[in-house]
């Protein structure tokens, strides 16, 4: 059965090339089957609970389906057809329901309490007794102590939620996917960079059409914003991507009004089952975060910090605007381009200048080498299956011992979900002997190699691509270098979502460094590494405009955490807009349009796993910041902050102990202190 259904056999890596669509539905069946026997046998069991007979064999049933339904998501992730969404959606009922009767299950439950109380419990490893603690407070978390009516009430909400947020994403997708802007001429793109143009006749002729399209995937939109001076196109994109899922948008069936509203009453209800005022406190049971009085209040004074920074930003804009830019009122589709010109000026370089020294080949080469340098482990080119052609895979060694394996899919195409992200696609754990080693999928949507007359062109990435490569990898690093064996708290697995983005952030600051920079960069024509001049001149720009750009994070996390918290969506006199407005006035200095639904297609929140969360990427970054000051003191006295020391002790407090102690215990254990916010604001330009 496992070599016609691939899904089943979980052997060795997943063979990507032999999965069909209508193979789904009988492998996911097989596995819940297998799942819901190993539940029943467990549940009934009459002996004591111990490690070996009762959680070993849950957790490896468990496994089995979710790295199976981890393949079908990631495949409608990246992947998608017709086919391939239609039998994720056909079985994202069963998988969900199973899930909702596992954590519901009573008797499971009870036998966790009695291995917490057992008298062997004291003499688990820190990892063990993490994992049973986690398991006693996700069973509460998932309504094992409801009546039994309202267990079914809250078995019924997930399921929901499910398809809810599953349609969410499509409704995002397809409005991506289905949005062309055509030009006629080149003359209309004045102010393009050359491989923008290219990238844009390439597209149109893809659909066999003349002249030059435009799409909403982030590579294609964006330089369109920022370079096109054309007002009329930076309008039409701008209007485009802030409606698209919207009411506003092109086609009513993909408006995700309605979705959110409804998944917010939803996560209200579940909270008011569990016992808790709304859905932001049932978020916060599991991370760092204490209370959502307490992540707001965080917020708003991060923001009463920002703003002083952040006026001043839109004040220089507007000015610029108004005395080189002929534009006496700047409108949302203008801050881009005239931001870009206002960095041209004043740091005299523009980002598509810096691309030029950022090909593929030698950015993911100076990536490993970082990596190689501070945690002393090898990346070495591998093989396995994969979903796409232009899909890389690699492995990860440490003294000739395989650690771990990593996907990497760069490029945006139609059908991928856009964004970029870390997912799991194996996690680390023992099998008696053996160590089952962890594997990831990296994704991100840059644009691709071009061919230009015949040649192909390596693609080039802006440098905020590349942070976000290296952003991506540090959430890789995170789950592959993890040393511990047990699956539930290895890796990013059981780590307090508001510290999961530590070392993603931490990973960032690199990106800076003079001396890694010159052995990333080298000129698309010349092969010269990036000059210092340029060097000096990004440095400068750095922190341009991080009062708007710490402000805009704020508002998003604001906007977030009022929806789960103050927002009452049953009462139909007030709107998800009115929140959102209300937030924008609070702490926003530069007001998006009224047409602007941004929030139709926050896909962290409505689909991903940040409701009642998104305020982790400024949490974490407090952490981050911190953290990436002790290589900095490091460089003080090597002379690189590229420090193989104080890399070492950074994998073995913080990467290597996965979730298996508390997130503020690894940071302590490094750091050897609490953390402070003081990093955070000078590397944001906004200290005192």
């Amino acid at each position: 059965m496992k070599e016609a259904y691939p899904l089943l056999d979980q052997s060795d890596l997943t063979r990507f090339q032999d999965i069909r669509a209508e193979q789904v539905t009988p492998s996911i069946a097989e596995l819940l089957n297998q799942a819901r026997a190993v539940v029943a046998r467990l549940s009934s069991a009459s002996e004591a609970p111990d490690w070996e007979h009762f959680v070993q064999p849950l957790e490896e049933a468990t496994e089995k389906l979710g790295r199976a339904w981890s393949v079908v998501g990631h495949l409608n992730a990246v992947a998608d057809t017709p086919d391939m969404r239609a039998a994720y959606n056909d079985n994202q009922a069963a998988v969900t329901e199973f899930w909702t009767e596992l954590g519901q299950n009573l008797a499971l439950f009870e036998r966790y309490k009695a291995l917490q109380a057992s008298p062997d419990f004291s003499s688990y490893s820190q990892a063990r007794k993490t994992i049973v603690e986690h398991a006693i407070r996700d069973f509460r978390l998932s309504g094992a102590e409801l009546a039994d009516d309202k267990k079914q009430r809250y078995a019924d909400i997930q399921e929901q939620q499910a398809a809810l947020t599953t349609r969410f994403s499509e409704n995002v997708l397809d409005a991506t996917n289905d949005f062309g802007l055509w030009v006629d001429t080149e003359q209309e793109l004045s102010g393009l960079p050359q491989d923008v143009i290219h990238a844009a006749k390439a597209a149109a002729e893809k659909d066999g059409k003349p002249g030059y399209k435009f799409t909403l995937h982030f590579p294609s939109y964006y330089p369109l914003l920022q370079y096109a001076e054309n007002r009329s196109l930076r309008e039409q994109i701008y209007r485009a991507n802030a409606t698209k899922a919207s009411e506003l948008g092109a086609n009513p069936d993909w408006d995700n009004s309605a979705i959110m509203r409804e998944l917010l009453a939803l996560r209200r209800e579940e909270a008011q089952l569990l016992g808790y005022a709304h859905f932001a406190e049932v978020s916060l049971v599991s991370k760092m975060a204490d209370s959502p009085a307490q992540v707001i209040s965080f917020l708003e004074d991060l923001a009463q910090r920002a703003r002083p920074y952040a006026e001043q930003d839109l004040q220089e804009l507007r000015q610029f605007a108004s005395e080189q830019c002929g534009l006496n009122e700047l409108q949302a589709w203008d801050v881009a381009f005239v931001s870009e010109k206002l960095r041209e000026q004043r740091y005299a370089f523009s980002e598509q200048e810096v691309k030029q020294y950022f090909p593929e080949h030698k950015v993911v080469a100076g990536l490993f080498r970082v990596i190689q340098t501070l945690f002393s482990v090898s990346i070495l080119p591998d093989h396995a299956p994969s979903w796409h052609p232009d899909v890389k895979f690699f492995r990860i060694e440490k003294d000739g011992q395989l650690l771990g394996q990593f996907y990497l899919d760069l490029y945006a195409r139609s059908g991928k979900r856009g964004g970029a992200w870390m997912d799991d696609a194996r996690g680390r754990r023992r099998i008696g002997e053996h160590i089952q080693t962890p594997v990831a999928y990296l994704v991100c949507n840059f644009s691709e190699p071009l061919s230009i007359h015949g040649v192909t062109r390596p693609a080039l990435f802006t440098h905020d691509e590349v942070i976000t490569l290296f952003h991506e990898f540090g959430h890789g690093l995170h789950h592959m270098l993890t040393q511990v064996d047990d699956l539930s708290v290895s890796g990013i697995s059981g780590v307090e979502w508001d510290a999961v983005e530590l070392p993603s952030q931490f990973m960032e600051n690199f990106c800076w460094e003079w001396d890694v920079l010159q052995e990333m960069t080298a000129h698309i024509d010349t092969g010269e590494t990036l000059p210092r001049a340029l060097y000096d001149k990004m440095i400068a720009a750095k922190n341009f405009q991080s009062g708007l750009q710490t402000l805009r994070q704020v508002e998003f996390a604001l906007m977030d955490m009022r929806l789960h918290s103050e927002f009452d969506p049953t009462d139909n006199s007030t709107s998800i807009q009115d929140v959102v407005d209300a937030v924008r006035q609070q702490v926003a200095v530069l007001m998006p349009p009224a047409f602007n639904r941004m929030q139709h297609s926050f896909s962290h929140i409505f689909a991903g796993g940040y409701a009642a969360g998104y305020y982790s990427y400024k949490w974490a970054e407090v952490l981050s910041a911190d953290a990436y000051a002790a290589f900095e003191e490091s460089a003080a006295q090597e002379g690189s902050s590229l420090s193989a020391a104080t890399g070492e002790r950074f994998r073995r407090e913080i990467l290597e102990v996965g979730g298996s102690r508390p997130a503020l215990a690894s940071f302590q254990a490094f750091r050897g202190r609490a953390p402070a916010i003081d990093a955070l604001l000078r590397h944001s330009g906004m200290a005192a």
